[in-house]
């Protein structure tokens, strides 16, 4: 059975009388639509509800599927006293596990840190407790991962409920921007509404698509928790025929509260986004591979092999006089889908060549990089490749600095930083020393000495 029905509602604490103490009656509107979104579950009377939420157990590397038949839970960090309880389906859980494990995505039950129930549960369960509580919950958290994993998975949540037979009703638990006036949480950014308005408008058309092309550095600023758990529910409804609704946003705190449904209506082959995406972004690569210069296809081959083989290629037979004879720092720089992937680089030649400069950093970048877990084969087509030749570095004095020319690097006592030019949302040399001084981890206050770079960039 088909997912019935998705819905993106807010988890303010202040929503409910006995922590708003009146500041919620500023939610009227937000609190009217809750009701009936509740309402309509109650009338789709679902066996099982997959609700997202961004505070329960989150990896950098692992979307995770709270385990167990049960969990509890109580508001009582917020002020108030009441208590949750809500019977988990267990069976849909496994079988969503397992989807992931054939589909190779990092997805399943291990590791939970936080068995209790989040506030992203349970305001939720707030509201639908007032009209229906016959289901089972699924309780799921996004990840790290890409947009494109994200959705991949939100298609499983729906390919398990048709396994299972199950009437299954898909919430995606989330505010919008925290970042919308001065006395909000997070302070004012102009992002903050840019961001909301475009979400907004994304649910208004039911154009999914939408959802993967957000500049990464416009949803960082915002500080937003339901674009990830919004392209889940977009996936569990890829292909589908939606009569979509953006039934209330209002943002009186200084956080946007967003209430939406989409009710599925049939089937529509026309709105399947990832796939359509995929097919461009395999066009792209395509030329990207065909127009390739030998530093950029160096570090591809390097890796590609790796993966594949469990040892580096060679250098290729032919390869300019730099690459062959030639000694350099070097930064190789992987993203996929747009997002970060891996990055290692060498301030100074640590390699005879720089063609072994160029390999090596390429395997460290995709397999030994902390931050992520090594590449797999999978994954290698649809990887872009960025290689950073350095130049020397020089002395230099925060006058002299131009973050689009300029690469930084801060030194002090043992620790050093390093940060390289034109990096997307690095506008002014405030931001990038602060930011090369914060890697380094150098005190606040302390003095460091500081360089300057330029790079050759090969993409």
């Amino acid at each position: 059975m088909s997912i019935k029905a998705g819905f993106l509602v807010p988890h303010p604490p202040v929503i409910i009388p006995e922590i708003g103490k009146g500041r919620e009656t500023a939610l009227a509107k937000t609190e009217r639509q809750y009701n009936v979104v509740a309402r309509r579950i109650a009338a789709i009377a679902p066996e099982t509800v997959v609700l997202i939420t961004p505070h329960s157990t989150v990896y950098s590397d692992y979307i995770h599927i709270s385990p167990g038949k049960k969990a509890g839970g109580s508001l009582n960090s917020f002020g108030a006293g009441q208590q949750f309880e809500t019977v988990y389906d267990g069976a849909f859980a496994k079988k969503l596990e397992e989807l992931c494990v054939s589909a190779r995505i990092p997805a399943g039950l291990a590791g939970e840190s936080r068995p209790d129930l989040d506030h992203g549960v349970m305001i939720p369960l707030y509201f639908f407790g007032r009209f229906f509580g016959g289901f089972r919950l699924v309780r799921v958290s996004p990840a790290g991962l890409s947009r494109e994993d994200h959705y991949r998975f939100g298609a499983l949540i729906a390919e398990a409920s048709r396994e299972l037979g199950r009437k299954t009703v898909v919430v995606a638990s989330g505010d919008l921007s925290h970042r919308l006036s001065l006395e909000g949480p997070y302070g004012y950014s102009p992002e903050g509404p840019a961001f909301d308005r475009e979400v907004c408008g994304i649910i208004a058309s039911g154009d999914f698509s939408g959802l993967f092309e957000l500049d990464e550095g416009l949803c960082d600023s915002a500080a937003e928790c339901a674009l990830l758990p919004l392209v889940m529910l977009a996936g569990a409804l890829d292909g589908k025929e939606l009569r979509c609704g953006l039934l209330s946003y209002e943002a009186p705190l200084g956080v946007g509260y967003a209430v939406a449904a989409f009710e599925n209506t049939g089937d529509n082959p026309k709105r399947r986004f990832l796939e359509q995406r995929m097919s461009a972004s395999r066009s792209l690569l395509q030329r990207l591979r065909e127009n390739e210069d030998d530093y950029v296809r160096l570090a591809r081959e390097a890796l590609e092999s790796q993966v594949r083989t469990g040892s580096p290629s060679p250098p290729h037979n032919i390869l300019a006089d730099e690459l062959s004879r030639g000694q350099a720092g070097v930064f190789v720089t992987i993203k996929r889908h747009g997002q970060l992937r891996g990055c290692i680089g060498t301030i100074s030649p640590a390699h005879p060549s720089l063609a072994e400069e160029i390999r090596a950093n390429a395997v460290s970048a995709g397999i030994s990089d902390p931050r992520f877990s090594p590449v797999t084969e999978e994954e290698l087509p649809e990887l872009v490749y960025t290689v950073d030749v350095l130049f020397s570095p020089e002395p230099a004095t925060p006058e002299e600095l131009d973050p689009a020319r300029y690469g930084i690097i801060v030194s002090s006592d043992r620790k050093r930083g390093l940060l390289l030019p034109g990096l997307e949302n690095i506008d002014t040399v405030k931001e990038q020393l602060a930011i090369a001084i914060n890697k380094a981890g150098i005190p606040e206050g302390k003095p460091y000495r500081l360089e300057r770079f330029e790079v050759v960039r090969h993409k």
